[in-house]
């Protein structure tokens, strides 16, 4: 079968400095660190991307950058043919997830009501739509059974 695959995030030239701005309390700007250095890269649906490099080399800059987590200092990122910039990014959100390293679940509620809280708040999914699709995802990764558990009992990644 041939034919034109999608393209879902292009990236042109993504810049990322941390530093040179006036602090109160230091003379002159503070040192700059050019973490991202012109990031080319295309993303196509289906495709499987991995992030690999040590510690500190911009990875999840790169990541944070894709969603406006974080402001990139140059360059440009489409995400489905849209700009993302602040004009777009709450329609970008509502399509693009992310799950950090350190992830945290709202201490006070189970983990299945952290699951449904976004969708629900977004008015993506009515509360049972989201409560449906919250026993799909936990069922999908075999944790069941971790619906009504609070986030303090849990061990592990």
């Amino acid at each position: 079968m041939t034919g034109k695959r999608e393209k879902i995030i292009e990236v042109r030239g993504l810049k990322k400095t941390y530093g040179g701005e006036k602090k109160r309390g230091y003379k002159g700007l503070t040192p700059t660190l050019d973490v991202l250095k012109g990031i080319d890269i295309d993303i196509y649906r289906g495709d499987v991307v991995c992030l690999i490099g040590p510690s500190g080399c911009g990875k999840s800059t790169f990541l944070r950058c894709l969603n406006r987590l974080e402001k990139p200092t140059g360059g440009t990122i489409k995400f489905e043919g849209a700009l993302v910039d602040e004009a777009h990014i709450d329609k970008l959100r509502q399509k693009m997830g992310m799950v950090f390293q350190h992830f945290n679940l709202f201490p006070h509620m189970t983990v299945k009501q952290n699951l449904e809280m976004a969708p629900v708040l977004l008015k993506l999914k009515s509360k049972e739509e989201a409560s449906k699709r919250a026993d799909e995802l936990l069922a999908r990764v075999g944790l069941s059974d971790k619906a009504d558990v609070y986030p303090a009992s849990l061990s592990g990644g």
